[in-house]
Formats: C-alpha cells, sequence, structure tokens
C-alpha cells in the first residue's frame, strides 16, 4: 500500500469516477492510475468500485466505507510535512488565503498589512472565488483559510468574525435619500446587485419573497466595485456589502444602511478540520479576528470529529458569540467594518 495509490481513489471520487480527470489532476495517465486503484483493492482483497466493464460508476459499500479513513490518512500525512516544515523554517513559507472579492477588497487588507510587518519572509497568496468555490479549495488543501459566509461542511471549521449588513448605493439626490426605506420603495427600482450566491444574496431574495414581491434585477455581478461603476451609469440602485462603501473614495455615490430590510450577516473564517496550522498561520487568523485566539481555534479544531455527528466545534463558535458584547454590528472587539 501506498500514498499513490490511496490518492488515486481520492481523485476517482473527486472527479465523478471519471479516471481521465483524475489521471490529469495527478499529472499521470489514465492506465496508472486504473492500476493503482487495482493493486489497492487486491491488496485489501475488497472492490472499492463498482464497474460497468472497465468504467467506473460508483463506490461500493466498502469503498464508501473506507474513503473517509483514506482521506484522513492523506491529511495526517501533509500534516507530517507541515509539522516537519514548522521546525525547519518558524517564519518562513506560503499562506494561502480564499475569499471572495468583496472581502479580499475591503475586509483583508488591514489584517494582511499587520500580517506582512510580522513575517516578511511569508508568502500570502490570495485567491478569489465565489463562496462555493472558497470552501471548495479549502477541503482540496489549495488555501489554508476561507473567509466568507461559510456554513454546512462538516469537513471545515468556520468561526464568526464580524457581522456586517448591506447597503443601498444610490447617485447624490436619489428619491431614496429622502423618505423611509421601504422594500415596497425598493422594489420600484431597477437593481444592480449579487449573483446569486454570492455575500447576502439569498437575504435579499427572502425579503422580497416575504413581502410578496420580485425584484426587478437589472445586472448581476460578482464584483461590488462592477456593481457599484454600474450605479454611478444610473443602471438601477445597488444593493452591495456595508463594506463594500468607502465615501472618501465613491464620491459619486451615496449609501443608505439596509439592515432593516435585509438583517445581520455573519463573515466567517475557516480551516479544514484535521489540518494542521502552522504558527503563522494562527497569527493571521487572529490580526483578522482578535476574539479568535489561537487557544479558541485549537479549541474549535480538537472539539469535535468528522464522525461524530454534529460538531462540537459549534460549541466553541457559540462561546466566541455568547462572550462578545453587541457592538452595534460587530463580534467581540473587531469594530464594525466602515462603510
Amino acid at each position: 500500500m501506498n500514498f499513490q495509490q490511496l490518492r488515486s481513489v481520492r481523485e476517482a471520487v473527486r472527479c465523478g469516477f471519471n479516471l481521465t480527470e483524475a489521471a490529469h489532476s495527478l499529472h499521470t495517465s489514465q492506465p496508472g492510475v486504473s492500476r493503482q486503484i487495482r493493486e489497492l483493492e487486491d491488496e485489501l482483497g475488497i472492490a472499492l468500485f463498482a464497474r460497468a466493464g472497465k468504467r467506473l460508476t460508483g463506490l461500493t459499500a466498502p469503498g464508501d466505507h473506507l474513503l473517509p479513513i483514506i482521506e484522513r490518512v492523506l491529511m495526517e500525512s501533509q500534516n507530517l510535512r507541515q509539522a516537519g516544515q514548522e521546525f525547519l523554517a518558524q517564519e518562513n513559507g506560503l499562506l494561502s488565503i480564499a475569499a471572495t472579492h468583496s472581502q479580499a477588497r475591503y475586509a483583508l487588507p488591514t489584517a494582511v498589512q499587520e500580517f506582512r510587518g510580522r513575517f516578511p519572509n511569508v508568502q500570502l497568496q490570495l485567491r478569489q472565488g465565489s463562496p462555493q468555490q472558497v470552501a471548495q479549495m479549502l477541503l482540496e488543501g489549495h488555501a489554508d483559510v476561507g473567509i466568507e459566509a461559510l456554513g454546512d461542511y462538516s469537513q471545515l471549521v468556520a468561526l464568526p468574525c464580524f457581522r456586517w449588513t448591506h447597503s443601498l448605493i444610490v447617485p447624490p439626490g436619489h428619491r431614496l435619500l429622502e423618505q423611509p426605506l421601504t422594500i415596497e420603495r425598493l422594489a420600484a427600482y431597477p437593481l444592480v446587485t449579487y449573483d446569486s450566491g454570492f455575500t447576502g444574496r439569498t437575504r435579499i431574495d427572502h425579503a422580497f419573497a416575504k413581502a410578496g414581491l420580485k425584484p426587478d434585477l437589472a445586472i448581476t455581478a460578482m464584483d461590488a466595485d462592477v456593481i457599484k461603476t454600474y450605479v454611478e451609469l444610473g443602471m438601477g440602485v445597488g444593493i452591495v456589502a456595508g463594506i463594500a462603501f468607502e465615501a472618501e473614495r465613491d464620491v459619486q455615490l451615496r449609501a443608505v444602511d439596509a439592515g432593516d430590510l435585509f438583517g445581520i450577516n455573519v463573515t466567517k473564517l475557516a480551516v479544514r478540520r484535521g489540518a494542521y496550522l502552522r504558527s503563522y498561520v494562527y497569527a493571521f487568523i487572529e490580526a483578522f479576528s482578535p476574539t479568535l485566539t489561537r487557544p479558541t481555534v485549537e479549541e474549535a479544531l480538537g472539539s469535535g470529529a468528522a464522525d461524530e455527528g454534529a460538531p462540537r466545534s459549534e460549541t466553541a463558535l457559540g462561546q466566541v458569540l455568547s462572550r462578545s458584547p453587541d457592538t452595534g454590528g460587530s463580534i467581540g472587539p473587531v469594530e464594525q467594518r466602515p462603510r
């Protein structure tokens, strides 16, 4: 038994049982992947995959049972390498952070600047994507830390960082600036906002549905800066995360807090359950969210296992929230992100 065999099994599953794609991911040949899987099955004495001819069609019952073990073995092998590197280079290495555009552009810069001042020899890699892509980068080991409203992934530990609300973005003198804001008044205008799945979009959709209204979505985009550009062009009323409005820069726009319409969102920071985090990763996490000290994160990482039902890390998350007073949109000492 060797790691290449285990990787072949894992990639075959990740690639939807397509051995050609698995071979491409592993930088090898399709016959090589097939051989590795067969050799492991022969050694174990069981079939891991169901087949139709030479084509894999799914996992067998034994394969489904053993897959989590295979994934844990591969993760621990990576942890072993990380631990060795930790002692070789305490303050050198690579930190990969996955985030959506809004988080990377507006929430991360202060923490990144502080981190670079403390760890100038650590290379920072910022990866951007949708919330689903952020989670996938974490799950596949392509990122050490993910930042967004991540949840519902048993293989991730997600802890709260700060609360925020949406803001309406309009040109100066717009009628929505003159009277109390209601969902009915907003429904009268074309809207420019996030694509589905981005930055609290479900709360926006729910608010309109609850009022029995259908929003006029003129333009949707992934990027708050793109949304603001089209609002400046008069294409509609923008709805963006409050952190994405900067009065000193967005001089052609005005913002109205829409928390009463769309509620409060919580941005979370996530890491893979069972991952080995180097010391500077903990330092970055605390720079981004001072409530997430190393003991808090370690407690969350060690308080639950994937095969123990609902992860107990939610207990640690709850403790962070419970000891954090409501400071007008923040969690703990983290001030609400500027609007």
